[in-house]
């Protein structure tokens, strides 16, 4: 169990360790999922829980809706305690694996328009790294940025990129250890390699390392950047640029910036005539989803923004795609 889950006391403590352990060492990612079990843990401590194997009392108690929270949320915990009861019955523990409840999300991401984009990307090159803040962060701001909208990558996947990942001459990142867990070569443009390039000369006129394993983007005191660290200045630069949160959805946010990067590259490959299925097959193996499902979304947002183009989608392939309102967010 890594530092930051904290001690357990619950009498599935040691399983809970070993549970993580094992889905660290099938490549899972686990950092949500230690947070909830840490969570469980002392739920099950609390109830005074002396069996091992989860009771159907048990489950039904955790499964209830914890006040404040969101259906989301209530959804997620479940996830996890179905697939920890599942590993438990693997091992050999009689266990009781809870139904998981039908899930509608109401989730729709904030797409950024091209005008919205040109004031935050006017609102990045305005930031000044000041060399006296030796641990300020917006030197990097203004190439991330533009890297996080040029390619869809997550902001986790750009500040773990180092300077050996960047291949300017096949214009590419190599994205290490990614969401699913295994690698993945993304293309750059050539005018997004030109900045990223321009970024690597100013670092080195700034005194800044660029050895191969080295971080490519840093603060001006060279050490790495979190990605909180940068959500908050970017929030900073939405706030310059007059781009205000709207009631209805979470947005706009960082995060934002890679569903607009899918629905703009959804249109443009539909508008270049390539078939809507092969669309989702090649958006879904860029942007390193697990399955279609995740990328499916996708089409009912490109249907809002630019309903013309779902039509011409063939009608005997309207099944592949699924209603929004009826996926998990």
């Amino acid at each position: 169990m890594r530092k930051r889950t904290g001690k357990l006391y619950s009498v599935f403590s040691g399983l809970i360790t070993q549970y993580i352990e094992y889905k660290n060492n099938i490549g899972c990612k686990t950092t949500v999922m230690e947070c909830l079990l840490k969570r469980f843990d002392k739920f099950a401590n609390d109830r005074n829980e002396k069996v091992l194997g989860i009771s159907k009392d048990l489950a039904d108690a955790w499964c209830c809706k914890f006040p404040g929270e969101s259906e989301d949320n209530r959804y997620y915990r479940i996830i996890i305690l179905r697939g920890f009861s599942s590993f438990l019955q693997t091992i050999g523990y009689d266990s009781y694996i809870p139904i998981l409840p039908k899930h509608q999300s109401n989730f729709v991401p904030y797409i950024y328009t091209p005008d919205e984009m040109e004031r935050i990307f006017k609102e990045c090159d305005r930031i000044n790294a000041y060399h006296h803040v030796i641990n300020s962060a917006r030197f990097s701001i203004p190439c991330l940025i533009r890297l996080l909208y040029g390619t869809g990558i997550r902001i986790g996947e750009a500040i773990k990129l180092k300077h050996c990942d960047i291949d300017f001459k096949n214009e590419c990142l190599l994205l290490r250890e990614c969401k699913n867990g295994k690698d993945r070569y993304v293309p750059l443009s050539p005018s997004l390699a030109l900045i990223c390039r321009d970024y690597v000369t100013k670092k080195q006129k700034f005194g800044l390392s660029i050895n191969p394993e080295n971080y490519f983007f840093v603060k001006c005191n060279d050490t790495s950047i979190s990605s909180k660290t940068i959500s908050n200045i970017f929030n900073h630069i939405l706030e310059r640029a007059a781009i205000v949160r709207n009631e209805n959805r979470k947005g706009p946010r960082l995060h934002d910036l890679r569903h607009t990067f899918c629905v703009n590259s959804f249109v443009q490959l539909c508008e270049s005539g390539k078939d809507i299925h092969n669309v989702m097959l090649i958006l879904m193996t860029y942007m390193g989803h697990q399955s279609i499902a995740a990328t499916n979304k996708y089409v009912r947002i490109v249907e809002t923004m630019f309903p013309e183009i779902v039509r011409q989608v063939d009608m005997t392939h309207n099944h592949i795609f699924p209603n929004m309102d009826e996926m998990t967010d």
